[in-house]
């Protein structure tokens, strides 16, 4: 089976108005209601679906990664279901069991999925972030039906608006009548014979299109926020899909998150450690005080009640947590020394401080000998 790149007649690095030029060209020879053969209705679909995949980035991205041939991570979103196979096709031939009735042109267009990276700011206050994306929109020119204006779809001739064809069947049962999809116009019933230049008689257009989306305060990384009706248009002017947006919470430099608590580590000379002091901390909520107590220890936490995130749901906040980090000078003069030493000197500090194992430190069977001794 030849790639897409190949059924458009572009090569792997074919920029986006390669790709829609190309298909274009091709579109205008092989659509079904100007070309009825089943052969040219076959190659349509094949550049259609070539069309939809290469023209849409990440569905392009994830082609080429994976050669899935309708550009999708999954089969979770618009991908196509398994079916029951060979037992389907043999009850419905022996049965008579097909297409009743012509189809409708009107379909629901795909769900869609996107990644937005957000600031931890904007998950601890909840935003209104704008997003871009491209995706299949309703056609403006022909409003989604398809047809050249002035025109709409005519009843096909070949099956008379049935969109299906009796065809005679040998079987072990013998001859059967099996009900199938006209090659006129595909099922439909109708046939456009003057198709929309803009959208070929798709009723939708590829399109890059913005919006707005709200980010819920408190919101975590990884959570996946629906959009009713934000995802691809759908044919023949049929209802969107929905849109998915998955949230990536962006490493803050100052700040990280522990539930709806923030943390933070602040250092602190030796000296302001001891004696206690006074810091201006910039948080989200602007510069905050936080009292140092006298003899504060490396590794010693602090509290700012209500300065964390937002809980998302019963409201509130989480609190703040400074973690205290006490520096070690380095790099003394003299003099400083000497200070130090006479410091230590006052305090009765023995500066040569010399620590013995306890024997008793060893595993469960030493200590039970150490204790029969």
């Amino acid at each position: 089976m030849s790639s897409h790149y190949e059924t458009l007649g572009v090569s792997p690095d074919a920029s986006p108005e390669e790709i829609k030029k190309a298909y274009r060209k091709k579109a205008r020879q092989l659509h079904p209601d100007i070309n009825p053969s089943q052969e040219a209705a076959e190659e349509f679909k094949r550049v259609s679906l070539a069309h939809d995949v290469l023209s849409d980035p990440n569905k392009r991205r994830i082609y080429d990664q994976t050669g899935n041939e309708n550009g999708n991570a999954s089969a979770g979103f618009g991908g196509p279901s398994a079916g029951f196979g060979g037992f389907q096709d043999i009850f419905d031939t022996f049965f008579n069991s097909g297409p009743r009735g012509p189809q409708s042109r009107v379909r629901q267009g795909q769900d869609s999925l996107i990644n937005v990276k957000i600031d931890l700011k904007d998950a601890v206050f909840g935003a209104q972030k704008p997003i871009f994306l491209d995706t299949a929109v309703s056609c403006d020119l022909c409003k989604g039906e398809g047809t050249a204006p002035n025109t709409h779809p005519e009843t096909c001739q070949t099956c008379q608006g049935q969109g299906y064809m009796q065809r005679q069947v040998q079987s072990i049962l013998g001859t059967v009548v099996q009900p199938v999809e006209c090659p006129s116009c595909r099922g439909f019933g109708t046939v456009i014979k003057d198709p929309c230049a803009e959208c070929y008689g798709e009723g939708r257009v590829r399109e890059r299109k913005s919006l707005t989306i709200k980010i819920p305060a408190g919101v975590t990384d990884g959570a996946r926020i629906r959009l009713s009706g934000q995802g691809e248009a759908g044919t023949g002017g049929g209802p969107n899909g929905d849109l998915y947006v998955d949230l990536k919470v962006q490493p803050d430099s100052t700040f990280s998150r522990q539930g709806d608590d923030l943390l933070a580590t602040v250092s602190l000379t030796m000296a302001a450690a001891a004696l206690g002091t006074e810091i201006s901390l910039d948080t989200f909520d602007g510069p905050q005080q936080l009292q140092v107590p006298a003899g504060t220890q490396s590794g010693d936490q602090l509290t700012l009640k209500d300065l964390g995130v937002t809980h998302l749901r019963g409201g509130g906040r989480g609190d703040l947590r400074v973690r205290i980090e006490v520096q070690t000078p380095k790099n003394l003069t003299e003099e400083e020394r000497e200070l130090l030493k006479q410091f230590s000197a006052l305090r009765g500090e023995d500066l040569k401080v010399s620590q013995t194992l306890s024997q008793k430190q060893g595993g469960f069977f030493s200590r039970l000998k150490d204790h029969l001794k």
